[in-house]
């Protein structure tokens, strides 16, 4: 479990880790992240509402924001990370697979079988977690165009789904993490707005 100077290594850690980035993937991380609200942001706290118009715009939308993932190297994005409240997701687990768009999601089912696991998010940059949650979830949810789907999700794939259901909820990891952690977080996110100013 982490403390409050693991947490402060970690971020150490990640700045040291950009550094080493391929001077061209850094420069469009960075202006990826430009578009993705930072901790601090209302709508990062705002319930997301229903998606009921599956067009073009809805169909742009989504590509944007897998393009902004990838660019930002996540795994997962949730509408409302890029100021939209709309219940959309976009997540990629492995690299090579193509960008998974869901909307209207909802967790219909979680197993017993729980996992705790260090968890970062976009908007709460140089902050990691630890994060308890269900190893397996089934997702019903809608495509890009309003078919109806359902996702069996183990793992990361999992882990990854609530992350992002939990941000159309208006949750963020630190409202899942001990209270020692969240306090350790707040204080790294403190410190680095302040630098920002």
């Amino acid at each position: 479990m982490a403390d409050e100077s693991t947490i402060a290594d970690e971020h150490l850690e990640e700045e040291e880790q950009e550094e080493r980035l391929d001077p061209e993937v850094a420069a469009r991380r960075q202006a990826a992240l430009r578009f993705v609200r930072q901790w601090g942001d209302p709508v990062l706290n705002s319930r997301a509402r229903e998606v009921d118009r599956f067009d073009d715009d809805l169909r742009t939308q989504i590509e944007q924001m897998g393009r902004i993932m990838e660019d930002s190297l996540g795994i997962g994005l949730a509408a409302t990370q890029v100021g939209k409240l709309q219940r959309v997701v976009v997540y990629r687990v492995e690299p090579d697979s193509p960008v998974n768009a869901v909307v209207n999601p909802v967790i219909e089912w979680s197993g017993s079988e729980l996992e705790t696991m260090e968890e970062g998010c976009l908007s709460l940059q140089g902050v990691l977690v630890d994060v308890e949650r269900p190893v397996f979830v089934r997702v019903s949810a809608q495509d890009e165009h309003g078919a109806p789907i359902t996702i069996e999700a183990s793992g990361l794939e999992a882990r990854v789904l609530q992350h992002e259901i939990d941000h159309l909820d208006g949750v963020l990891i630190l409202d899942r993490t001990s209270r020692e952690q969240r306090k350790a977080a707040l204080r790294v996110l403190r410190e680095a707005a302040e630098q920002a100013a």
